[in-house]
């Protein structure tokens, strides 16, 4: 049997290096493709606790359930993977129905991913129609996006390559709108779009000194949305609720769904499976911790859900999962108190 050489080895070594090397650039090149406009693919965020995240893809959601209430949603999805997405949410929104029949809010959002990062700010405003069978919210968001990117290449060969795309940040107006009805008996449907003025951020006037575009555009894409869902209150026993949401996307190019079922114990705790076509399987979990140990205070409406994402794409083999946080408090106007008067001659 004859042994390598020293120069074998090294050998050896060399192009374990350059296909690691190559491989990590393969990654990182992917995830940046799907971040940017070139790829059309699905552009917005995607949350497992959709069901709290109703009014910054559709605002004809905005106020309409009672109160003011804050929502925040952190999301690391496909754990291990470098690169990958990490997503930050906060919505804050109330009804003014007391004055007006309106619901105001705002959106913020931010993602990461690969290189780029993209965050928005949007103001939300709905008029609500009331009838007898339920509530319509008419909805328009309007904000701006900002799109930035700043890669750092690993070339697999040398330490320069003139036709990667360099650094770029801008900033432009963003539009949304929607329908949503909530109907009197415990079940709601929308209809909403994204991005309704397809902005396209980045400048690609200039070239590098290879001819190469000095930076790459990012082309938003309308997104649309369906979604609906009911409540079956008391299905097993008193105090025991089954609660179905479906979200359907899609931006013209590629259709996904998101199938939610939760099983509840009045309003104090939950426990729920969501199906993602061609995505994953995630399990969700949430409780109101302070009502459950010492109710009648207004820590009562502090409500906590975590889910855990089992990923079931080609990242498998790779992924560990994906992880989600979300945290909702809601403060809610005392009633308006009935003012009486008497004649001074009947005090």
């Amino acid at each position: 049997m004859v042994g390598l050489s020293i120069v074998d080895v090294a050998y050896t070594n060399t192009r374990k290096t350059i296909f690691f090397m190559k491989s990590r650039l393969l990654v990182f090149s992917t995830l940046f493709l799907l971040a940017s406009g070139a790829s059309y693919a699905q552009q917005d965020k995607l949350v497992t606790h959709f069901i709290f995240d109703k009014m910054s893809i559709n605002p004809g959601a905005t106020g309409i359930d009672d109160g003011f209430c804050g929502t925040t949603i952190y999301r690391n999805q496909w754990d291990r993977v470098n690169g990958a997405p990490n997503s930050a949410i906060l919505n804050v929104q109330g009804a003014l129905d007391r004055w007006a029949p309106v619901g105001v809010g705002i959106s913020f959002y931010h993602d990461a991913i690969g290189f780029s990062r993209q965050n928005s700010v949007t103001l939300n405003g709905s008029y609500k129609l009331s009838t007898s069978w339920g509530t319509l919210g008419i909805g328009v968001g309007l904000g701006i996006l900002n799109v930035g990117m700043n890669p750092d290449w690993v070339a697999p060969v040398t330490n320069n390559d003139p036709s990667l795309p360099t650094g770029f940040a801008d900033t432009k107006f963003d539009m949304n709108a929607g329908l949503y009805w909530k109907g009197a008996g415990d079940y709601y449907v929308g209809a909403s779009a994204t991005h309704l003025t397809v902005p396209v951020l980045g400048d690609s006037s200039g070239l590098n000194p290879a001819g190469f575009p000095a930076t790459v555009t990012y082309n938003s894409a309308r997104h649309y949305y369906l979604m609906g869902g009911k409540k079956f209150v008391d299905l097993f026993n008193p105090g025991w609720h089954l609660d179905v949401n479906v979200l359907l996307r899609t931006d013209m190019v590629k259709l996904s769904s998101d199938i939610n079922a939760r099983f509840m114990y009045e309003d104090l705790a939950y426990g729920g499976l969501t199906f993602r076509t061609s995505d994953a399987i995630a399990l969700m979990a949430g409780a109101r911790p302070f009502k459950l140990v010492n109710p009648g205070t207004p820590m009562d409406n502090l409500l906590i859900g975590y889910s855990y994402d089992i990923t079931i794409n080609k990242l498998a083999g790779v992924s560990r999962g994906s992880h989600e946080m979300m945290v909702k408090y809601c403060y809610y106007l005392p009633p308006v108190p009935i003012q009486k008067s008497k004649h001074p001659r009947w005090l």
